[in-house]
């Protein structure tokens, strides 16, 4: 993966960015020691690796905007960083930026249950928002698998969703407003305690942006009243494919799930395993939730079990109680670790129409022949945002070249059947190369507009997003 050429101007002056940052922030609020830096020299991508000039840790919306003001005048580069769960390099620094860390800054600022909304500081971790409220009966509802250590920050700049998003949707629908500095030091708010604020989308154009326009400090969330009741059922199938058409099927019934998980045999037998979870062993596994009162549960279940029986599965598994749905899902959470534990991967995020399930993994199915690479998927099928897992070998030169080149003709085929490259986790630096694949010039033209009206001199999170040869031009126009 290609990145730009560090600025010899810029590292020849390390000294007094150092110094310029240190009047702005208190001492152990700036990293500079070569050792120390290499802390931050990846993301979840972790096949690339380099360690910024400096790492900074403001803990205030006012210590961010003095530590841009800093930047902005000496022409530095600035990567935004949340907790650094990044999957497809989105906060990989450049050798002559400066990351910025928002890990100081995850206060509660304000709770409001009268119009459910919460207020943070985005440093917070995403299952502590949930944390924050849910004694008096709320929750919030996006819940990546990261979610434990992944940043409020982070969930934003990539739109997350999560298991839960066929329901609730994902981030974009449970963000009200924010905080934000722009890359010369101004704050700005948009949105309001409620959703759809007057005037222009700015909002809709924050979530999602990568930290290209500005770095988010505080986030005003919709909670929600925590739902009577809840249950998972596993249902078991002899082929991805088969899997694929009972996914399609339940959503076309208008039934409404609040999850639909999928896993296929590699994943199933890692995650069995790693979390014991009591997985029959299959080719396909679905794991379907339905929420509401124990009368709606047990008619919606019923519905959906109808359309399974359909699709001739090998098992179907009602959860009992409390301690058996947790069990279904702890080895859906788990899966990721699981798969880590056995091999080398790379985890892709691509997002189709859930009627092209059985066709688009039938296809991977066979570039994996091809290639020569195993693929284990694991995702959100009920929305269709899918997460192959290539496997590979980190120490087998060209493995992975390889696989990327086989993740690549993935995401391309997301495209052709009518998806995008990505549902949340973003584009970064594993898919830029890509975007042409999507959007036509004019499209990327609009864009990039977009990000020179925010910051001119494209400084905030080089080499992400766009093509490297489009931004570099651009930064240097």
């Amino acid at each position: 993966m290609e990145m730009p050429k560090p600025d010899d101007m810029i590292l020849n002056r390390k000294d007094a960015i150092v110094a310029a940052l240190q009047e702005v922030l208190p001492s152990d609020a700036v990293i500079h020691d070569a050792f120390e830096t290499k802390a931050y020299e990846c993301d979840g991508l972790t096949a690339y690796r380099c360690p910024p000039l400096a790492a900074v840790l403001p803990a205030s919306t006012e210590e961010v905007a003095a530590v841009l003001k800093v930047c902005h005048r000496m022409g530095v580069p600035v990567v935004p960083r949340g907790s650094g769960t990044s999957l497809a390099g989105g906060a990989l620094p450049t050798e002559d930026s400066v990351i910025l860390g928002v890990a100081r800054m995850n206060d509660v600022i304000e709770t409001n249950y009268a119009d459910r909304y919460i207020r943070v500081q985005t440093g917070r971790t995403n299952l502590s928002v949930t944390g924050a409220v849910e004694e008096d009966g709320f929750f919030y509802a996006p819940d990546p698998s990261s979610q434990l250590a992944c940043a409020i920050a982070g969930n934003i700049a990539m739109n997350s969703g999560g298991a839960h998003c066929l329901k609730y949707g994902v981030t974009t629908n449970n963000l009200m407003g924010v905080t934000m500095v722009t890359m010369d030091g101004e704050v700005i708010e948009i949105g309001r305690a409620h959703l759809d604020a007057g005037g222009l989308d700015l909002l809709g154009v924050i979530c999602g942006s990568e930290g290209q326009l500005g770095v988010v400090t505080e986030a005003t969330l919709r909670i929600l009243p925590k739902p009577e009741g809840a249950r998972p059922v596993l249902m078991a199938f002899n082929s991805n494919e088969v899997a694929g058409e009972c996914v399609s099927d339940i959503i076309k019934s208008g039934i409404l799930p609040v999850a639909i998980e999928f896993m296929d045999r590699p994943c199933i037998e890692a995650c069995e395993a790693f979390a014991k979870a009591g997985y029959p062993m299959c080719e396909a596994l679905l794991i379907v939730e339905v929420e509401g009162s124990e009368m709606e549960i047990d008619a919606q279940l019923a519905q959906i079990m109808d359309i399974a029986a359909r699709n001739d599965p090998v098992e179907m598994r009602e959860a009992k109680d409390a301690d058996e749905a947790g069990r279904i899902w702890l080895g859906r959470k788990s899966a990721f670790g699981a798969m880590g534990q056995i091999n080398d991967y790379m985890c892709l995020d691509g997002t189709i129409p859930v009627s092209a399930l059985p066709e688009v993994l039938r296809r991977i199915k066979q570039m994996s022949a091809e290639y020569g690479l195993d693929v284990a998927n694991v995702f959100h099928a009920g929305d269709g945002n899918m997460h192959p897992l290539i496997l590979f070998d980190a120490n087998k030169p060209g493995d992975l070249e390889l696989c990327e080149a086989f993740g690549a003709d993935i995401l391309r085929l997301c495209v052709e059947v009518g998806g995008c490259l990505t549902g949340e986790h973003g584009v970064g630096v594993e898919k830029r190369d890509l975007m042409s694949d999507q959007f036509d010039p004019a499209d990327l033209e609009a864009q990039m507009r977009v990000k020179d009206v925010f910051d001119p001199a494209w400084l905030l999170n080089p080499a992400k997003v766009f093509p490297l040869a489009a931004s570099r031009d651009r930064r240097h126009a």
